[in-house]
């Protein structure tokens, strides 16, 4: 299978100690199967750092390989899906707070941060989060967290 991530750089090795804390799935390698989602998120990183250009990098990801690995799959929005989601936005350490190496399921909208601290202070339910965090088409991720994950892709 052919995945995507969209940067402002080009990627020739993948580095994990270059992702950021506090994503959807945690510290890791995103990727995606629509090399147009992927050109979207290297446009937006392009506008957040107002660096570079928007670059896409496609990856031969061995599935087959995968399934030696432990993996999560959220195939839609729900609650544990929005827990998981939470507890990996809220994490601020260099310790995951979950031991996958390849997660994969929905993207949170960008609005997720003030969205999660109206949930924590209980002004909205969880069923409210979860209908907040959807994107109107969804799009799914692909997170690889390891290096073990990380074996799996090849740069084409």
């Amino acid at each position: 299978m052919i995945l995507y991530h969209g940067s402002n750089t080009h990627i020739d090795v993948i580095d994990l100690q270059k992702g950021k804390k506090g994503k959807d799935f945690g510290k890791g390698f995103y990727l995606s199967s629509s090399q147009q989602q992927a050109y979207r998120m290297a446009e937006l990183t392009v506008m957040k750092t107002g660096q570079g250009t928007p670059i896409v990098t496609e990856f031969d990801f061995n599935e087959e390989q995968s399934h030696q690995l432990k993996r999560l799959d959220f195939t839609s929005y729900n609650k544990e899906w929005a827990e998981f989601v939470i507890m990996n936005r809220m994490n601020t350490s260099d310790i995951q707070a979950h031991d996958y190496d390849i997660v994969y399921g929905p993207i949170a909208d960008d609005t997720v941060g003030a969205t999660m601290q109206l949930f924590q202070r209980k002004f909205i339910s969880m069923d409210e989060l979860i209908a907040r965090l959807k994107f109107r088409n969804p799009k799914y991720q692909y997170f690889f967290g390891t290096s073990t994950a990380i074996r799996t892709l090849k740069r084409l």
